[in-house]
């Protein structure tokens, strides 16, 4: 079985002020402090939930509360917001009764939140889905946007909600939202052109400044500091806990949540910056020829970024801001405005335009969230308004916001009346008449459409003539000078004439809540609430896209001389539509209370609350409340509650709840008076009848919670017992278990010992006969092995003593053979070619061995090294192995080529495109093409050649043209001639009577000389038909040119030009070489 709670488990003072006992204003206070100090901030009257504002989080509002408090009976857990909530939710879904919750009190009683905490729990509870969603995201996201445009920063509330807001949210048959309508009532716009010390104007404007974007405000010709404009106050301007630039960017979602365009958001913020521009505005007197005064705008700068925001001429607004046009019948007058006149046109302008922009943005809102479906909806409306607000100083805001909780009080009682007169009728309880405070006198004095304050004081502002606030006070004065509720030191009644706390500008009303003092100056003007014809004109002319509709009566077109209606005459309208709203909706109450004025948690102030207690009319609900029966509780869950009390329903009852009940009660001391049985109730008259039963249940819980002892303890015992009496046998057995079983292992153990000393014995005596066979054995072979070795030394003897001196000495040589190669093995070197380091020798008579061994490695590891040889890479080497033997020791220009690589075709002569035409000349693969120098035999000088070797020829040609100027064949080769100094000449020596010797032997000059005679030798001695090229290699040779024959010296000196050799021409007979001196 679930376990059920009950307000009346664990209560902390008394949850339901209706049970409180004794009930005076004193104890109502005491038990409301109690329960705020232990964090308990909801408490009831009856289904009136009371909320005070704990000014700190507490962890009262999670999701498992939610869940907590869904689906349960109100009073059922401890009072909180959620089980009224969750009461209206259900009452509307399963009972198809359209619900309103009306929440009150005063700026900073937690109204504003009280009320997102009721959308928020059903939100929650509601059904779930896309489309269900996005209107639930809708209807939420509607709140940040009004509240930057509806509240304000007071020094009661930073957050304190500016206007009254009451939502009807739509339901389907499911309980499902389908969408809302929002109803505005009195945004308090005089809070636009001025602020009381210690406040801020609406949030906007502190957001656009600080929250949108330089690009945002640079369009909308803003600057950051709030110093710049007149609307904003100072001293307040930065709020503690508020951070402006988030909640602009939170703002700014929400619209595009709730359907906002972004030309729409674009249009709303240049109107509240027109607005911030406006009151920037300033004006200076200009005397006229008729000795009139009329104004004139200081700096024009401000007026001209304000008409570029808003699309209108600048012309058109200063006149008319210095201009007053007035219309009767046919006749235009027109008039110039004083300064005073022009300050009061421009904050007129502003208060207008930011009270209408206001308006659109609900009614945009509505556009949004409003049901798409036209089928009939349940209906849940919430009301936040203010509550009854009692000042030092009461003007026309307070006197009508009063009047509205007149009306609210009115309703509340006569709802609450007929509520408790329906439920005494449907239970065929007696109703008795409940004698109450009726405020219809109040009210009437207010509203009275003939000698009511309002009907006064619009007759007196659409009277002609001087009007003012004297005349409307001398009015109250005569006509409303006998009712009992109205005070006047200036009325007819003389016992007001000396009342001294009642100033002779001020009347003071008696409301429900006590009496309250009002100031008359300003009433006229702010019920007027007149804008300038001329201004309404002006801004219908302006270009931007809302202006049209806010000030619709500025289209010349549609001129309407009457009069618009008073803001008293709206506000009574609107109220009075409210209450029709309300009379048909189930009403329920969330009174707010603030317990102290500095905004701190943990403070108490008896007399703060005590005053919002009497103007929430707290107590008279209490009163009412208790005028029949205090407490009334359905039959099942007052017998399951109390059903201990009576041994005859305890602990279960077979039949009907109610006869349980009769019988229960017929068993208890208490008198029949102090209770009646209702239809499906039991209605307690007084609360000490409630807290005696309360009482005999704690010590029936008491006495029974001994009797659960008791058993409990018992069943503890014998349980506890026959557990030991189990575990006694358990451990009994084991331990006999284990008592064999040692004394198995005990036996087993011995047994095993005498098996081993058995066996032990028995494989000894086996060991000594078998060492007796064996040793015997050992014996018969020693003594004929002996004997055999007796036999064979006497038979050998003779050969021994001629061989041993030779066996030794074998022996001996073996062994250090052996030792020198097992030594040899391990100081091996690497086998590195050009390692030339080798182990010493270390016998001297090994030397011819010991050098063999070295040649024979060193042969080894070069032939390992030549087989990691590629083909290309061995013939390199290969031609470097043939200049070395052609030129070792033999030529100084040798050593310095050894580094360098043969590369061979040093022109590129396949690849350049200079040498095609000497490429396609030449039929056979190039072995080598170089530039070399051909020696002119005439004067020893060199000429630049193409020097080209194939396999079958040589090839010389021009370095320019590359036409061949001679190709020599290598069989006409007889010889090369070269010298032995480190000079790069070379001859190449024709054979006589060959086509090619015809000219004579070449002298030529290279870099590449050992590369080329390399190559020549290599090619001369592969060709097939030709025999090895000879290389001469002399500092002094002969060379046949044409028919003579000159001697080519080599001498050592200092060549005139540089370091390179040269070569002069003597004689007829003689070339001379000069080589540089190597050092």
């Amino acid at each position: 079985m679930e376990v059920k709670t009950s307000l009346l488990d664990n209560m902390i003072g008394v949850g339901d002020m209706v049970l409180l006992e004794p009930l005076s204003e004193d104890s109502f206070i005491e038990n409301l402090r109690k329960r705020f100090d232990h964090n308990e901030i909801y408490t009831y009257i009856g289904s009136v939930v009371i909320s005070m504002n704990p000014y700190r989080s507490l962890p009262i509002f999670t999701p498992e509360k939610v869940e907590e408090y869904r689906n349960r009976n109100f009073y059922e857990l401890s009072p909180h917001i959620y089980a009224l909530a969750d009461e209206a939710y259900r009452s509307l879904r399963d009972q198809d009764k359209d619900q309103c919750i009306l929440i009150t009190g005063e700026s900073g009683a937690g109204k504003t939140e009280a009320s997102k905490l009721v959308m928020s729990y059903v939100a929650a509870v509601c059904g779930k889905g896309q489309e269900v969603n996005k209107v639930k995201e809708q209807l939420l996201q509607s709140n940040p946007v009004l509240e930057a445009f509806g509240n304000a920063k007071t020094v009661r509330n930073d957050n304190s909600s500016r206007f009254g807001k009451y939502m009807d949210i739509e339901f389907d048959f499911k309980g499902d939202p389908l969408g809302g309508v929002i109803s505005n009532y009195l945004l308090e716009k005089s809070r636009v052109v001025k602020q009381p010390r210690g406040e801020r104007n609406f949030h906007v404007f502190y957001q656009l400044l600080s929250g949108a974007s330089d690009d945002t405000l640079k369009k909308l010709k803003l600057d950051r500091d709030f110093s710049k404009y007149n609307y904003l106050s100072l001293d307040s301007a930065v709020v503690n806990g508020l951070d402006d630039a988030a909640n602009f960017r939170t703002v700014r979602n929400a619209m595009q949540i709730v359907g906002f365009m972004e030309d729409e958001v674009q249009s709303v913020l240049e109107l509240v910056a027109a607005v911030l521009k406006l009151g920037d505005i300033e004006f200076k007197p200009e005397s006229r020829c008729n000795g009139t005064d009329e104004s004139r705008i200081k700096d024009k700068n401000d007026l001209k970024e304000m008409c570029e925001l808003l699309g209108i001429e600048q012309s058109v607004l200063e006149r008319a801001f210095s201009y007053r046009t007035v219309e009767a019948r046919l006749e235009k007058v027109s008039t110039t405005l004083n300064v005073a006149q022009a300050y009061y046109a421009r904050d007129a302008l502003a208060k207008n335009l930011y009270s209408r922009l206001f308006s659109w943005l609900v009614t945009r809102i509505n556009e949004s969230i409003k049901a798409q479906t036209k089928a009939r909806h349940k209906v849940m409306g919430v009301l936040d308004i203010y509550g009854f607000e009692i000042f030092e100083d009461n003007s026309f805001e307070q006197f009508i916001i009063n009047y509205c909780n007149e009306k609210l009080q009115q309703i509340f009682i006569e709802l609450t009346l007929r509520e408790e007169q329906e439920e005494y009728v449907r239970e065929g309880i007696e109703w008795t008449n409940i004698e109450y405070f009726n405020n219809a006198i109040i009210c009437d004095l207010i509203e009275n459409h003939q000698n009511g304050i309002l009907a006064m004081l619009d007759e007196e502002c659409l009277r002609p003539g001087t009007v003012t606030d004297e005349t409307f006070l001398d009015k109250l004065n005569t006509i409303c000078a006998e009712h009992q509720h109205f005070e006047s030191r200036l009325s007819k009644s003389s016992k007001f004439l000396t009342d001294h706390s009642l100033p002779h500008n001020c009347f003071r009303i008696q409301h429900y809540a006590g009496k309250v003092l009002y100031r008359a100056e300003g009433f006229v003007d702010k019920n007027n609430d007149l804008l300038y014809r001329d201004l309404s004109q002006a801004m219908y002319k302006a270009n931007h896209s809302l202006m049209k509709q806010l000030f619709p009566e500025g289209n010349p077109t549609k001129v309407n001389l009457k009069r618009p209606p008073t803001a008293g005459f709206q506000f009574r309208a609107s109220v009075g539509t409210l209450m029709k709203n309300l009379q048909t909706k189930n009403p329920n109450y969330i009174r707010c209370i603030k317990p102290n004025d500095k905004k701190a948690s943990h403070i108490f102030t008896d007399s703060l609350v005590c005053h919002q207690v009497r103007y929430l009319g707290l107590m008279e609900n209490v009163r009412v409340r208790r005028a029949g029966y205090a407490f009334r509780q359905a039959y099942e869950p007052c017998l399951e509650r109390y059903k201990m009390l009576c041994k005859r329903t305890w602990p279960h009852w077979r039949g009907p709840a109610r006869e349980g009940v009769e019988v229960l009660m017929a068993d208890l001391p208490v008198p029949a008076e102090e209770f009646s049985y209702g239809r499906s109730k039991i209605f307690i008259r007084n609360p000490r009848t409630l807290f005696f039963l309360e009482e005999r249940r704690r010590q029936c819980l008491q006495d029974l919670a001994t009797l659960i002892q008791k058993i409990y303890r018992g069943w503890k015992c014998r349980s506890h017992f026959l557990l030991l009496k189990k575990s006694q046998i358990v451990v009994a057995a084991w331990y006999r278990r284990y008592a064999q079983e040692k004394k198995y292992q005990k036996i087993k153990s011995a047994t095993t010992v005498v098996q081993s000393y058995t066996r032990g014995w028995q494989a000894r005596k086996l060991l000594r006969e078998l060492k007796y066979q064996k040793r015997c054995e050992e014996a018969v072979t020693t003594i004929s092995a002996f004997w055999h070795g007796t036999q064979v030394r006497r038979e050998y003897r003779k050969f021994f003593r001629a061989n041993a001196g030779k066996k030794i000495y074998d022996f001996t040589i073996q062994r250090i053979m052996q030792k020198y190669f097992l030594g040899l093995k391990s100081t091996m070197p690497s086998v590195s070619p050009i390692d030339k380091s080798w182990p010493a020798n270390p016998y001297r008579f090994l030397d011819g061995v010991h050098t063999e061994l070295r040649r024979i490695f060193h042969l080894w590891r070069c032939k390992k090294y030549r087989s990691q040889f590629t083909e290309e890479k061995k013939a390199v080497y290969e031609e470097k192995l043939e200049a070395s033997k052609l030129f070792k020791d033999k030529k100084a220009l040798y050593p310095s080529s050894v580094s360098q690589p043969f590369k061979g075709d040093y022109l590129e002569i396949s690849k350049n495109p200079k040498y095609q035409k000497l490429n396609s000349a030449v039929d056979e693969k190039v072995l080598l093409a170089d530039v070399v120098n051909k020696i002119n035999r005439a004067n020893g000088k060199g000429t630049a050649r193409i020097f080209l070797l194939t396999k079958k020829s040589v090839v010389l040609a021009d370095q320019k043209t590359g036409q061949v100027k001679a190709s020599v064949p290598l069989p006409d080769l007889a010889s090369v001639s070269v010298s032995t100094q480190s000079d790069g000449f070379f001859a190449l020596r024709l054979k006589e009577g060959s086509a090619s010797a015809v000219k004579g032997d070449f002298l030529l000059s290279s870099e590449h000389l050992i590369e080329i005679i390399t190559k020549l030798h290599r090619t001369g001695a592969t060709a097939a038909d030709s025999e090895q090229l000879n290389v001469d290699i002399s500092d002094e040779f002969l060379l046949q040119f044409k028919h003579d024959k000159v001697c080519v010296k080599f001498i050592q000196g200092a060549p005139k030009n540089g370091n390179s050799a040269s070569c002069k021409r003597k004689n007829n007979r003689l070339l001379e070489v000069s080589v540089p001196t190597t050092a």
